[in-house]
C-alpha cells in the first residue's frame, strides 16, 4: 500500500521530535516545537504482551469448547447421511465428548474450590466462553471507532440489532423457522450499516446526522414491530432479556455464531490492520494514495454490526456500545502508542467482563450491568494513574 508505511505508527523508538508534527502513537501532539514521549518500559511492555497472549489463549480454549460442543452433536448428519458414517469412523463424536466433559469435570473443581455450583454445567461454559469472546473483539474494532469519533456507531447498530429481533420474532412466528434469532438481527444489523455508510456518503448532512436518524429510526422500527406483532400473535421471547442482556440468553447456536464472528473480526485486522489505522489517522492522506476509503469504511462498520450482534447477547441491545468504547478510553489514558492502546483495551476489555460475570453470579445480577459497572471503574482507575491531562492518540 503506498504511503501506508508512514502511518503504521510503532514510534517507541524515538524520544522526540523537534519539527512541527503530531505524535500519533506518541499520545501527544505538539505544534512548531519539540514533542517528547514517555517511553513505554520494557517490563511494563513484556507485562501487556504476556497478557494478551494469555487473553489470546484463554479465547482458543473458549473457542475449542464451543467446537466440542457442536462436534459431539454429530452436526449435519441429518441433513446429510453420510456425514454420521463419517463421524463414526473417524471417532470425531467420542473424542468430542470425552474432551467436552472434561470441561465439565473442570468446572466441578472449580465448584467445589469457589463454593459454588455453577461451573459444572454447560450452559455456563456457553455464557463465559461467549463473554471471553466479546471481551476481545468488542474492543478491537472500538479502538477503531473511537479514534474515528464514531463510538455512537456501535449504540446505533445495537438499536438496528434490536429491529433484526424484531423481525426476527415476527417470521418464526409466521413461519415457524427454528433458527436462532441472532441470525435474523444479524442480517438486519448488516444492513442498517450498509444503509449507515450510504447515508454518510450521499447527503450533505453533519457526519453524526445520519447516525442519529438510524438509531432512532431502527428502534422505533422495532418497538412498534413488537407492539403490532403482539395484537394478533404469541411472542414468547422476552424482549428485557435482550435490552439489558442476560445469561440466558445465550444459547449454543448462539455461542457458535460469536466464535464465528471473533475468527473472522480478528482475522481481518489482521490483514487490513495497517490500512485502516492509516485511514483512521489520515484518511485525505489514505485516498491521495489511492487507497479505497469507502470500501474499508464499509468493512469497518459492517464488522461493528456483527460485533454489535454478537455482544447482544451478553450485554443487550441498551449496552452493549459501552464495550465498545470504555476499554478503549481506559486505555487512552496511560498508552503511548495506537497499538498499545489496542493491547490494553482488549485486556481491559477482557477483566471487565470477567469481573462483570464475578459480580453478576455473586450478588445474582444482570451481566450486562454488571459487566459495564465494573468496565466504568476500570476506566475511573485509569484516569485516577494517568499522568496526562486531556492528551489522546488521535489527531481529530
Amino acid at each position: 500500500m503506498t504511503g501506508s508505511k508512514d502511518h503504521d505508527h510503532d514510534h517507541d523508538d524515538e524520544s522526540s521530535d523537534t519539527h512541527e508534527t503530531a505524535a500519533v502513537d506518541g499520545g501527544t501532539a505538539a505544534y512548531g516545537g519539540p514533542t517528547i514521549r514517555s517511553r513505554p518500559s520494557h517490563l511494563r511492555r513484556n507485562i501487556e504482551l504476556i497478557g494478551v497472549a494469555l487473553v489470546g489463549v484463554l479465547a482458543a480454549a473458549m473457542i475449542g469448547f464451543i467446537a466440542l460442543d457442536w462436534l459431539r452433536r454429530y452436526p449435519g448428519a441429518d441433513a446429510f447421511g453420510p456425514l454420521e458414517a463419517v463421524y463414526s469412523a473417524t471417532g470425531i463424536d467420542p473424542a468430542a465428548g470425552y474432551l467436552f466433559d472434561q470441561f465439565l469435570i473442570a468446572g466441578e473443581w472449580i465448584d467445589h474450590f469457589l463454593g459454588t455450583e455453577v461451573f459444572q454445567y454447560a450452559f455456563m461454559w456457553r455464557n463465559i466462553a461467549t463473554g471471553v469472546l466479546v471481551g476481545v473483539v468488542a474492543p478491537l474494532v472500538g479502538t477503531y471507532l473511537v479514534h474515528r469519533q464514531m463510538a455512537l456507531i456501535g449504540e446505533t447498530l445495537a438499536h438496528t440489532a434490536f429491529a433484526g429481533v424484531a423481525v426476527g420474532l415476527l417470521f418464526v412466528a409466521v413461519t415457524g423457522w427454528q433458527g436462532s434469532l441472532l441470525y435474523v438481527a444479524l442480517v438486519v444489523s448488516v444492513i442498517g450499516a450498509l444503509g449507515v455508510q450510504w447515508l454518510t456518503e450521499r447527503t450533505n448532512s453533519f457526519g453524526d446526522v445520519p447516525i442519529a436518524i438510524m438509531l432512532t429510526g431502527s428502534f422505533a422500527v422495532g418497538t412498534l414491530l413488537i407492539s403490532w406483532g403482539r395484537g394478533f400473535m404469541s411472542i414468547g421471547v422476552d424482549i428485557e432479556e435482550f435490552l439489558f442482556g442476560s445469561l440466558s440468553v445465550v444459547s449454543a447456536s448462539g455461542s457458535r455464531l460469536m466464535a464465528a464472528l471473533t475468527v473472522g473480526v480478528v482475522a481481518i485486522v489482521a490483514v487490513t490492520y495497517k490500512q485502516l489505522l492509516f485511514i483512521t489517522f489520515d484518511e485525505q492522506a489514505a485516498r491521495v494514495a489511492r487507497l479505497n476509503v469507502s470500501a474499508y469504511n464499509t468493512l469497518l462498520v459492517v464488522m461493528t454490526a456483527v460485533v454489535v450482534v454478537g455482544a447482544m447477547q451478553v450485554l443487550g441491545v441498551i449496552l452493549v456500545a459501552g464495550m465498545l468504547v470504555i476499554p478503549v478510553a481506559a486505555a487512552s489514558q496511560i498508552a503511548h502508542s495506537f497499538r498499545e492502546t489496542l493491547f490494553l483495551s482488549i485486556l481491559f476489555g477482557q477483566l471487565s467482563i470477567l469481573g462483570g460475570y464475578t459480580f453478576a453470579l455473586t450478588q445474582s445480577l444482570p451481566s450486562g450491568g454488571s459487566i459495564i459497572v465494573v468496565a466504568i471503574g476500570i476506566y475511573l482507575a485509569a484516569i485516577a494513574v494517568s499522568d496526562r491531562s486531556g492528551a489522546a492518540i488521535s489527531l481529530h
